[in-house]
């Protein structure tokens, strides 16, 4: 079904193109030539917000707000707000000791820096590299994290270093042993962290993964037949601006620098009924940590949503290679770091898939079938963080479940080794002169929760045998046991962590509204099984930073702005005091019963990388659930049509007519004198 395009912005559209350049114009004017590192939609007040959504012919419209931040010469970092409208700034705040979000500009001024520096040709010569051959260094610029050398003040960036012997060769195969660090405001290199011990340049054949490479090394399979994907009669699914109707879900989809995709205003039309299920979801931030406590790895780690951004980082998807089928697209807008325009064609895809069966039954007394496939929306992203790709998909099903899925792809991050040298545990061999770190990758989902209604509950459902004793008149065999549901009452208390023991799940739950049949509140439960704890340990400096990969859940109570769990700006923090999550919960004492509420959810991954992964990765994926539970009146999707029905009455009657066919064959059979009668092929296990 096609598109149809809205004349005015909805008040969660991100910023146009002509939205962004109006704010830089407007910023331009009243402070001059600045660096801008954000531009991005000041999202609606809530409050401001659920009115209007209530009510848009009767309630004003939210006005529109640009978020700005900007460098200022001499390193001066501003947070503003510009007032669209009224054409004018509203809000104009000098930060101390606060970076904002690095820009893709940014990282791509340090490579050009560190070719040319002499220090660093210096110890690439050390390495083995020929100083003719300095166009064939490479690096990846990441925040410096924190090093209590420099503190947060001067913006800076540590430079991990790498060699091409060709153009087309993984440079993560040829991984140089030391560091330099950039100081952004002066625009050069101001340190070089050098190991005790050097590891030279690795001497090892290429192994990489393009197609010439590997046709020349193993070839392609040859054994592959086509599958093809299509939809003669179009898409199911009808976009009316960035709002998507599609199988009683409706939604619309955001897309910000930070966050990427986000999704506003989750309703599902329940016969005729439309119910609220989520305000707003996203995946807020991430972490991975690295664990190699050696210097300079020990400062190793990256929050890549706050200090790079998923938006920023984007890819822009291609038909047929990332997405297949009929695919809708759409773009994102940002600004550039000198006050341009970027656009990223195709940054988000929406299609539909085959699910697979959605339901099924069949009746072992007489081969009576029902089976009903499904089919799944998914709005996907994929963005890329120096050597990771992070396929991020938003699967809605028809049931009204929706599975937001992650998966990890791209190349390991690498660093030098000397032939069978003890990794100590830290890391793996994955090739001839490459170590690759142990380590994890793990995400916060903020959940913004709105079930049939803003005043949600969160329970802790563990499955757990029962109290009562072997032998006992209430439970005398033994095989008792229940779901056990523990209140989180308030933000200190919700504090909770994965048990994959008790069958761990989180309950979001309307305790002012029942199940007509089991007097249950409806709720959504959130199962997440791939949920590993922070490796570093207590006090470390990625405990201290990403205070939200403490725990598996976190509960808060709703407040505008409150979007970020490690904080609005991330680069360089030190985690004293920690930022974001940690410091809105507090003393914990804030109540979280009954009332708007968000949950924060991490989970992820630790890898432990082998050969397998290396020069390439397969994906890995991982995927969570928020499914109804007491939410319907019954299965929500019978109104689907099946792919195939038979009742025990059409089964029998079928066979009576086999049976009545055959009598008829046997009977002239011997009439015929040709001795007795069979079935035929088609007896009634196979007749349908």
């Amino acid at each position: 079904m096609g598109t149809i395009v809205a004349d005015l912005p909805h008040p969660f559209d991100p910023l146009s193109l002509a939205e962004i350049e109006t704010a830089i114009n407007i910023v331009k004017k009243a402070y001059g030539q600045v660096f801008f590192n954000v531009v991005s939609l000041q999202e609606p007040r809530k409050a401001e917000m659920t009115a209007w959504l209530a009510n848009p012919e009767a309630t004003p419209r939210p006005k529109r707000f640009a978020d700005v931040v900007v460098i200022a010469p001499g390193g001066k970092v501003y947070d503003g707000l510009v007032d669209l409208a009224e054409a004018k700034v509203t809000k104009w705040d000098l930060l101390d000791g606060e970076q904002p979000i690095i820009t893709m500009e940014e990282l791509q001024l340090v490579e050009h820096v560190v070719r040319k520096d002499p220090k660093v040709i210096e110890q690439c010569i050390l390495s083995g590299v020929a100083p003719e051959d300095m166009h064939k260094v490479y690096c990846d610029p990441w925040t410096i994290g924190y090093d209590e050398r420099f503190g947060n003040k001067v913006r800076l960036q540590q430079a991990l270093m790498y060699y091409r012997p060709d153009i087309d060769n993984c440079q993560y195969q040829y991984p140089l042993d030391f560091c330099p660090i950039y100081d952004a405001d002066k625009g050069e290199i101001i340190a070089i962290d050098i190991p005790k011990a050097r590891r030279p340049l690795s001497k090892a054949p290429p192994m990489d993964y393009h197609p010439a490479a590997v046709e020349a090394r193993v070839g392609y399979r040859t054994d592959l037949k086509p599958i093809n994907i299509t939809q003669p009669e179009g898409v199911s699914f009808k976009l009316t601006g960035r709002e998507i109707d599609w199988q009683n879900w409706k939604f619309h989809i955001g897309f910000n620098y930070r966050e990427g995709i986000v999704l506003n205003n989750i309703t599902f039309n329940d016969k005729g009924t439309v119910r609220p299920l989520f305000y707003r979801l996203s995946l807020a931030e991430m972490v991975v940590p690295y664990g190699n406590p050696e210097a300079p790895h020990h400062r190793k780690h990256a929050l890549d949503q706050g200090e790079y951004g998923a938006g920023y980082m984007t890819n822009s998807l291609s038909l047929g290679c990332d997405c297949k089928g009929s695919i809708h697209y759409m773009d994102a807008e940002f600004p550039t770091r000198d006050g341009g325009l970027r656009n990223i064609k195709n940054a988000i895809c929406i299609h539909e898939e085959d699910a697979g069966i959605l339901f099924k039954h069949s009746d072992f007394r007489d081969d009576s079938v029902i089976v009903t496939r499904g089919r799944k929306l998914i709005i996907q992203q994929i963005f890329t963080a120096a050597n990771y790709e992070y396929v991020v998909a938003w699967m809605f099903h028809q049931d009204g479940t929706i599975a937001p899925e992650i998966k990890l792809t791209g190349i390991l991050n690498t660093y030098a080794m000397l032939e069978d040298e003890d990794t100590k545990g830290w890391g793996t061999q994955v090739y001839p002169g490459v170590n690759a770190h142990n380590h994890q990758h793990l995400f916060c989902l903020r959940i913004d929760a709105n079930i049939d209604g803003p005043n949600n509950t969160v329970f802790v459902n563990d499955a757990v045998p029962s109290e009562v004793p072997v032998g006992s008149p209430e439970n005398f065999y033994g095989n008792g046991f229940y779901n056990k549901r523990t209140k989180l009452a308030t933000e200190g208390e919700s504090k909770t962590d994965y048990n994959g023991a008790t069958s761990r799940a989180w309950e979001i739950a309307n305790t002012n509204k029942l199940n007509p049949y089991n007097k249950k509140p409806v709720s959504y439960k959130l199962v997440s099984r791939e949920v590993p704890g922070l490796m570093p340990k207590e006090g470390s400096l990625v405990w201290k930073r990403a205070s939200f990969a403490r725990h598996a859940v976190h509960v808060t109570k709703y407040r505008d702005d409150e979007l970020w769990p490690a904080g609005k700006h991330v680069p360089q923090t030190s985690g004293e005091p920690s930022r974001g999550l940690f410091e809105w919960i507090g003393d914990g004492t804030t109540s979280i019963d009954n009332t708007d509420i968000v949950l924060w959810h991490t989970f992820g991954v630790t890898h432990f990388p082998s050969p397998e992964d290396f020069p390439v990765m397969p994906a890995e994926p991982m995927m969570l659930l928020l499914r109804p539970r007491n939410f319907f009146a019954g299965n929500p999707v019978m109104d689907v049509p099946p792919s195939y029905a038979s009742t025990p009455s059409q089964i029998l009657a079928g066979r009576q007519g086999v049976l009545d066919a055959a009598d008829k064959l046997s009977t002239l059979a011997f009439a015929n004198g040709n001795g007795a009668g069979c079935c035929t092929g088609n007896g009634v296990n196979g007749t349908h």
